[in-house]
């Protein structure tokens, strides 16, 4: 069936939310005039994701080896807590933390290198994170992450798929032991005389002694059964307790994530009020730079006609002496 290319789903699908409608309504409109209406209305079902599902589909998209390396990851954890395997699962459960780190990390960075990101101290990387760990225990949230096609964020409630193995509790009300009954001879020996009986009862005694066998590997098969559930239930526990331990490290790393970006937003609201005084500071020395200038452009033309009259005035002073001089040379 004719439809979007992959390609350009995977365009709209990076472009930043606050322009997905607009990019998604000019593919619907070049369709159209292209002729190709099955493609106009996939494209106008396409939703925009929110931004932190954007994010996600910004790392699937720009480094695809990253997630492909989570997903895997995923499944080996998913198939570990299946099995039950307690070294194994705390090994895989230290990458995955590891893991999610660096890919959170990866996202900071493919964020900034985007012109219209929002903010590093307003990018969603809690929820980011909490999208990157549901895809450990959700195959679908793992498909939508490496798809590229996320919508919005998922939310992590810990691993879902530890099995819980169907045991049976032995208890008191298990069936009574053959040889705890009460010994019945069949009807037909009932009244024989003593001899019968007695021959009877050599006969059936190996039938006996098998089934004394027989319950003795009843009780040996019961026994190991009980073995094993407790082994798994003393792996069960490991496992909970390991799964609670990272999930409180996870709420300890969102909470100090949260107040590093508290702090950014402070730091940033601080340099953009620096900025603001830089920009008043600014014009002020630009005034005060155009007032210096006008102020020695007034020097200069006073100094010149300071000089001008200083001039006239000796000049005046010298006509003046040469007045008195001839004067006094004709008295």
């Amino acid at each position: 069936m004719p439809g979007p290319s992959a390609e350009l789903v995977q365009q709209l699908y990076r472009i930043p939310p606050d322009r997905f409608v607009a990019a998604r309504d000019a593919a619907v409109a070049d369709a159209r005039r292209a002729g190709d209406q099955a493609t106009a209305r996939q494209l106008a079902r396409l939703r925009r994701p929110t931004v932190a599902a954007w994010l996600v589909n910004l790392l699937a998209i720009q480094r695809p080896e990253l997630v492909a390396d989570l997903v895997q990851l995923a499944d080996a954890l998913r198939t570990a807590q299946r099995e039950l395997r307690g070294p194994r699962l705390r090994e895989l459960s230290a990458q995955r933390r590891a893991v999610v780190g660096a890919l959170v990390a990866e996202v900071r960075k493919l964020a900034a290198a985007e012109p219209d990101a929002p903010p590093a101290g307003r990018l969603p990387l809690a929820e980011v994170e909490s999208t990157l760990n549901a895809a450990f225990s959700d195959v679908d949230v793992a498909e939508q992450v490496r798809a590229g096609r996320l919508l919005r964020a998922a939310s992590y409630a810990g691993f879902g798929e530890v099995p819980r193995p169907q045991l049976r509790l032995v208890t008191g009300d298990e069936e009574e032991p053959e040889e705890a009954r009460p010994a019945r001879r069949p009807a037909a020996q009932r009244g024989r005389p003593e001899a019968t009986s007695r021959t009877d009862r050599a006969t059936s005694r190996p039938d006996r002694a098998a089934e004394r066998a027989e319950q003795a590997a009843q009780r040996a098969a019961r026994a190991e059964r009980a073995r094993q559930r407790r082994a798994l239930d003393r792996e069960l526990a490991k496992a909970r307790t390991d799964q609670q331990r990272a999930e409180a490290e996870l709420t300890e790393a969102a909470g100090q994530e949260r107040d590093g970006a508290a702090v950014l937003d402070g730091i940033e609201a601080e340099l953009a009020e620096l900025e603001r005084r830089r920009a008043v500071a600014e014009q002020d020395l630009s005034r005060a730079k155009l007032a210096r200038r006008a102020a020695e452009r007034a020097v200069t033309v006073a100094r010149r006609r300071a000089g001008e009259v200083e001039a006239a005035v000796e000049a005046l002073a010298a006509e003046e002496g040469d007045a008195d001089a001839g004067g006094g040379a004709a008295d």
